[in-house]
């Protein structure tokens, strides 16, 4: 058992005062006798589960699991539900409610006499949201992964979620589908609880969270259905105990050279660029410098070693990254670029955690000597058009657009894109260049993930796969083609996006890893005293909070406010 002196929660429970009698006899209230809490750990089980949420209906009873852990490790647990953010049905963005649930998670730490947490989580933002709100809490935290769902299938076909959903997509609007075959694969692309299970935001983020140390070896790629993904839950409770008795904190696992392993694993899976936002926003959380230029440097040395949807041409899914070996095998095989040393949830170093990894197949995580890809899976372009950085995935484009040039396409808002896209008659080739501005994190708002601007119809009737899109929004992990995305600043707020007009001749490098506007500096003047900032997006409530406050995508998309240089809010004064 932990020592009273170490336990937060006994400033609630243990104390010979009146407070303390209150706090005592609501919980008795609840059925509890104090043998469950006396000299115990409280911890907190945090369930990201809603109805409206397909990527969690297992947690219902995978709460229950963690439960069983803590209490067999001598722990007190009680199940605290969260916001939940489905990512496929929410609206505007995900994104936007981010930041909602972390500062949920945040406060609820404080609020409540927790001694440590286990976040429960999976669907694209809510891991990103529950370990931005713990490590800003510092109490002992462990991540518990929802797990990808089972291989799609329609018509003796293997699908892949959000990936195959774009390419057949594609195919209807081309003609070339259906209405049956359409159905077929409505129905079977997303069979079972559990996250998408191509390598999308949602496995990036998981993965990640498992690299820096703040999930159990392995847990990222256990599917949501396995009976092990039901251990793992049980695991997870028993460790978290551990944890409060060792003291084991966010503080001490998330240093730079963690977030650095992060980084490394990310660009080994062909990540989602969503992951750039994400981890920038939980580095400096966790007071560490992480940038755009650290994701850089990563992808010029790490080559893509797991063959997994969207990237190449893979017939592999999350499913088959677990059996070949999951995480430990791929970051045996790049520890080379990892620091083994760091710390993780285990009380483990990386080393140990990955001593003994094995890879089942070498087709789905590639030796180092046969990458799918041979440098990493994002690269960041800086020019005119976006002085700040943007983020293009050549990983998962057609090669012949990593070096082009061609006059581009001008639009304001999605509704008008649309309809250039729909008119089988457009104005439009391969060669041009489709712009999308004001779908940033203010201008969006949100930054909704807009950036994998659909083909036009005119060029899918022709053939035509692909083409070069730019804008100054997001796009699903589980997305492909030549999409340059989170141009900074962004047009809303000004940013050299907002000056481009149609026609204007736009060029990109990646090789060079460059992006530039060919307008004269003098012309992009003239221009920008003639521009006039768009009307707020919100008046009230937590859009303007956010609309305020919001940070740019080089900066992570959190809140100016919950920037650790804004101090800890944690001190918990006796007068509370």
């Amino acid at each position: 058992m932990a020592s009273l002196q170490k336990l937060r929660s006994q400033r609630w429970l243990d104390r010979d005062e009146f407070r303390s009698f209150n706090h005592r006899s609501r919980v008795m209230q609840m059925g509890y006798d104090p043998q469950d809490w006396v000299g115990k750990p409280v911890i907190a089980v945090l369930n990201n589960w809603n109805d409206f949420n397909p990527c969690h209906q297992h947690f219902k009873h995978r709460v229950e699991e963690v439960k069983r852990g803590v209490l067999q490790s001598g722990g007190f647990p009680l199940e605290l539900p969260t916001v939940s953010l489905g990512e496929v049905l929410i609206k505007p963005s995900a994104l936007l409610y981010r930041n909602m649930l972390a500062m949920e998670v945040e406060e609820m730490i404080r609020a409540y006499p927790v001694d440590g947490v286990v976040l429960m989580g999976g669907c694209d933002k809510t891991t990103p949201a529950m370990l931005l709100g713990a490590t800003s809490a510092d109490v002992p935290a462990i991540f518990l992964p929802a797990g990808p769902m089972l291989r799609g299938m329609s018509r003796g076909q293997t699908l892949g979620s959000g990936s195959d959903a774009f390419k057949y997509w594609d195919e209807r609007r081309a003609g070339t589908i259906s209405e049956p075959q359409w159905m077929s694969i409505i129905g079977g692309i997303a069979r079972s609880a559990g996250t998408c299970m191509t390598m999308g935001t949602a496995s990036t983020m998981t993965s990640i969270a498992e690299a820096i140390g703040m999930a159990l070896p392995g847990a990222a790629a256990i599917p949501a259905v396995d009976a092990s993904h039901q251990r793992m839950a049980t695991a997870c409770g028993r460790r978290i105990v551990e944890m409060v008795n060792e003291d084991l904190r966010p503080s001490v696992i998330q240093t730079r050279e963690a977030f650095l392993n992060g980084i490394a694993v990310a660009m080994a899976l062909g990540c989602s660029t969503n992951a750039i936002i994400h981890l920038i926003a939980q580095a400096r959380r966790a007071g560490q410098d992480i940038g755009l230029a650290d994701f850089d440097r990563a992808s010029r040395e790490i080559p893509v070693l797991a063959n997994i949807r969207p990237n190449g041409s893979s017939q592999y899914l999350m499913e088959d990254f677990y059996y070949a070996g999951g995480l430990p095998a791929l970051m045996q095989r790049i520890q080379g670029f990892l620091h083994l040393d760091q710390k993780t949830v285990t009380g483990r170093t990386v080393a140990e955690n990955i001593a003994g990894a094995e890879c089942f197949n070498d087709d789905v995580i590639r030796p180092l000597a046969d990458p799918v890809y041979r440098e990493g899976s994002l690269a960041v372009l800086r020019g005119n058009l976006a002085p700040d950085g943007c983020v293009i995935k050549p990983s998962a484009m057609s090669e012949k657009f990593l070096q082009h040039a061609g006059p581009a396409i001008v639009f304001d808002d999605y509704p008008s894109m649309k309809k250039m896209l729909d008119n089988p008659e457009a104005d439009v080739t391969e060669d041009h260049v489709i712009v999308l501005r004001n779908a940033g994190p203010k201008g969006g708002p949100g930054m909704p993930e807009w950036g994998m601007i659909p083909m036009p119809v005119k060029l899918l009737k022709q053939g035509k796969r692909d083409m070069l899109r730019i804008s100054d929004a997001r796009m699903s992990g589980t997305s492909y083609g030549a999409c340059v995305l989170h141009v900074a600043p962004e047009a809303f707020v000004g940013g050299n996006l907002a000056l481009v007009r149609t026609g204007d001749r736009i060029r990109i490098d990646v090789p060079g890893r460059s992006i530039h506007l060919e307008v004269s500096d003098e012309e992009l003047a003239r221009r920008r005293s003639a521009w006039q900032a768009p009307p707020p997006r919100f008046a009230r409530g937590y859009g303007w909070m956010f609309s305020q406050h919001i940070l740019q995508a080089n900066e992570g998309c959190d809140m100016d406010f919950l920037r650790t240089e804004f101090g800890d809010s944690a001190g918990e004064p006796d007068i509370f």
